[in-house]
């Protein structure tokens, strides 16, 4: 998860770029904060996903293989 104080920041840019516009330092920065924040989502999503079993209404686990592979080959490591 991102730092508050980034989280502040990205905020805080977005809000200033709707009102009075960003320097190019800070257009940067705005660029750079954004895709921390996008690289640690998609971090945290996959790990969310990785750890879910799906199940249908009688109970089965229908989990997609390519999920269960994924489980496996992360279990081996550990």
């Amino acid at each position: 998860m991102l730092s508050k104080d980034k989280m502040a920041r990205i905020n805080e840019l977005s809000r200033k770029s709707k009102d009075a516009g960003l320097t190019q330092e800070e257009a940067k920065e705005q660029t750079q904060l954004r895709g921390e924040y996008l690289q640690t989502f998609r971090k945290s999503m996959a790990d969310t996903l990785e750890n879910v079993t799906v199940v249908d209404p009688e109970g089965n686990d229908v989990t997609p293989e390519k999920l269960k592979m994924i489980k496996e080959n992360k279990n081996k490591l550990h």
